[in-house]
């Protein structure tokens, strides 16, 4: 079914996103009523316009992950019972994703079961940005569309790169990404060996590459507390980078002490975008960069 014309619906963790998004497919997104119940229960309401229509739902599963992912759910059902023809969820930060394996006995595997509780919402397609796991695609029910922000995040940080810039990855899991981004840009990158320690912890063991006299441009999918850029600029310092750090991440979280801990790094700027909603008032640079266009044109038929 084409995209004419449809019902685009933002939950309350991506009002950014979804007025940009509402911007560049040339629709307001709809009033959508929000409360809670005394006793905490969250109870949603969707206009009698998305009857027959084809219906966009907006909601990242940020931090409460849980909250936010049953505030979609509930949208999509109540749409689903108001007659919806068609529900595309657009969900650019999928919580969860992490947890796509057990580590040791006794834990659950989080990431299948959040896949399995959005199969619940009855979308026809679900569209993520830079899935931590993309293992995590073959769980899902309903066609799941991946898209990459690297292209969008090249281009914000094109003009800051000189001859000297070197792309980093801070762990083994972003070298994918850096080696991307290093093509984008036209320049060498690097790799750093990470060890978690705890959830908010890492320490870096090993570097890769030449960063002497180079600057630094750190990029990995996320930032969440910010401990494996710590880690990595001690790793880089040692080596011998120039102290004028760039970070980029489709993810910016920031939670606990992220901030503290990137104000006492020598960081020049932090490239993100707005799969989460942008925190304000940071005590550094923050360039954000919007996913509608590339959501806009997944979308679109």
């Amino acid at each position: 079914m084409a995209l004419m014309d449809p019902v685009l619906l933002v939950g309350s963790a991506s009002p950014h996103l979804g007025r940009a998004l509402g911007q560049a497919l040339g629709v307001a997104p709809a009033d959508c009523h929000f409360e809670r119940f005394p006793d905490g229960e969250m109870h949603v309401e969707v206009p009698e316009r998305v009857r027959g229509r084809t219906v966009v739902l907006v909601q990242s599963t940020t931090p409460p992950a849980g909250e936010h992912l049953l505030e979609l759910l509930l949208m999509a059902d109540a749409c689903w019972r108001m007659g919806a023809a068609r529900l595309e969820a657009v969900v650019p930060y999928l919580g969860y994703a992490r947890q796509d394996r057990r580590a040791r006995p006794g834990e659950p595997l989080g990431g299948r079961l959040v896949a399995d509780l959005l199969s619940q919402g009855r979308f026809a397609r679900v569209l993520v940005v830079d899935l931590h796991s993309p293992a995590l695609e073959g769980c899902f029910g309903a066609p799941l569309e991946h898209l990459t922000a690297l292209p969008l995040l090249a281009d914000a940080l094109r003009e800051h790169v000189t001859d000297t810039s070197v792309v980093v990855a801070p762990d083994l899991g972003a070298v994918k990404r850096a080696e991307a981004l290093a093509r984008l840009l036209d320049r060498p990158w690097a790799v750093i060996h990470k060890v978690r320690l705890s959830g908010d912890e890492v320490h870096a063991s090993g570097l890769m590459g030449e960063v002497r006299g180079r600057r630094p441009i750190l990029v990995d999918d996320m930032v969440s507390t910010g401990g494996t850029l710590v880690a990595a600029a001690g790793t880089l310092r040692d080596a011998g980078c120039v102290e004028d750090f760039t970070v980029a991440t489709t993810h910016a979280l920031l939670v606990g002490p992220a901030v503290e801990r990137l104000r006492h790094l020598p960081l020049t700027r932090l490239v993100s975008t707005d799969s989460v909603e942008p925190v304000q008032g940071l005590p550094f640079q923050h360039q954000v960069v919007t996913l509608a266009p590339l959501v806009a044109r997944a979308l679109r038929p």
